[in-house]
């Protein structure tokens, strides 16, 4: 068991990026990666003068697809072949970016969006969210779901109206759920009754060509273009992690708080209350300011730059973007690795200096958090920090 434990306070990682963000540290970072796809697109005009179509120099860096792959929000009976996949790939996101300024933004459901739970795994003190209304409880967006098997309950996360409504302004939406297909349907009709805003873009487990795994293979859209709302990570295919902005979990039923292994204190459904984030907003407001800066760095510096918005890559702003949430932290590690590791190799180092940390297993006066492998390690390597400012 480890622990993590801060000399100074620590935010969830999107509070923290929102908090740089806000103060401009953030949008003061070096894009000169982002002048890569650049380069590579301006080699390419040169190839294309000389043969290459235009469609080919539009697909450049891009991994090639294959049919193997329902997309089942297409209407019934369309038989798409490859090429025509491509070509519907390439003119939706050239659409999106030059006409509406818009990218794509694939959101997952559970415990990002929304909690559902079956009705008969209620607790009792979960009971009076069957019988009372919102007037009575004040906790809103709770709703019965019938199903043809269970009857489910679903809490939508706080600030959900506001996040879909100004999301959609900076991306086309569209729902990718592990659940089955009439979950997910159902789901969108709550998220959005007139489907005005996911206009039909929802894909589930049934469409992956993957068992237990989403792939962006599903979406008629450019990887390049594409940002991702997911609680995990790990069930997307290698391919498409670095689109992935991964969410704070929505636990909001006693049934979901127990199956992640929580078992300290209620879940908000039995206190009453709801997530808010550690200074009384919510999490989705944060959210939503974060896609608001990739949207304004991926747009606005193409046009500062003088680049071509067609060969731009958000998951290289996502990645500048990443370096800041943990910039100018110091983290020192101790006895969190086993001896016949080296400590810069591990992936938890990495994952630290990806976020843009510095890593040590040295205490010394510049040491702002620490991991341990337990509570004593812990408190030993917070009186060596006291220790080594004498």
């Amino acid at each position: 068991m480890m622990s993590v434990a801060t000399v100074s306070p620590i935010l969830h990682n999107i509070d923290n990026l929102v908090g740089y963000l806000k103060r401009g540290r953030g949008l003061d970072s070096d894009y000169s990666d982002l002048g890569l796809i650049d380069q590579r697109a301006k080699r390419l005009k040169v190839e294309t003068d000389v043969g290459i179509s235009e469609e080919a120099g539009f697909a450049f860096d891009e991994k090639p697809r294959f049919s193997k792959v329902r997309y089942g929000y297409i209407p019934k009976g369309l038989a798409l072949g490859d090429d025509e996949i491509d070509r519907l790939r390439n003119e939706n996101t050239r659409n999106l970016l030059l006409n509406h300024k818009k990218l794509h933004l694939v959101l997952d459901l559970d415990h990002t969006l929304l909690n559902t739970t079956f009705l008969d795994e209620m607790s009792p003190e979960e009971e009076y969210l069957k019988t009372q209304t919102q007037s009575d409880h004040s906790l809103q967006y709770v709703h019965v779901v019938d199903t043809p098997s269970r009857q489910l309950m679903t809490k939508l996360r706080p600030y959900i109206r506001t996040f879909l409504v100004q999301a959609s302004q900076m991306f086309e939406l569209s729902i990718y759920t592990m659940g089955n297909r009439d979950y997910a349907l159902e789901m969108a009709k709550l998220l959005d009754p007139g489907n005005l805003i996911f206009g039909g873009r929802v894909m589930s487990r049934d469409d992956s060509p993957e068992t237990n795994r989403k792939s962006l293979d599903v979406l008629l859209a450019r990887d390049s273009a594409v940002v991702i709302l997911d609680d995990r990570k790990n069930v997307w295919t290698n391919d498409n992690r670095d689109n992935v902005i991964v969410m704070p979990r929505y636990h909001f039923f006693r049934s979901s708080y127990q199956k992640s292994g929580l078992s300290k204190g209620k879940p908000y459904s039995e206190l009453k209350t709801d997530e808010c984030d550690r200074y009384g907003g919510a999490y989705l407001a944060n959210v939503l300011q974060l896609l608001g800066y990739i949207h304004t760095i991926f747009f606005n510096e193409v046009e500062i730059q003088g680049w071509d918005l067609m060969y731009r890559d958000v998951r290289l702003v996502l990645k500048i973007l990443k370096k800041e949430v943990l910039k100018g932290c110091k983290i020192v590690f101790s006895h969190v690795f086993p001896s016949n590791v080296e400590a810069n190799t591990h992936p938890l180092w990495k994952m630290a200096e990806q976020l843009g940390a510095t890593c040590s297993t040295q205490v010394d006066p510049s040491v702002t958090h620490v991991v341990a492998a337990n509570a004593q390690h812990r408190n030993r390597v917070g009186q060596l920090k006291k220790e080594s400012f004498w």
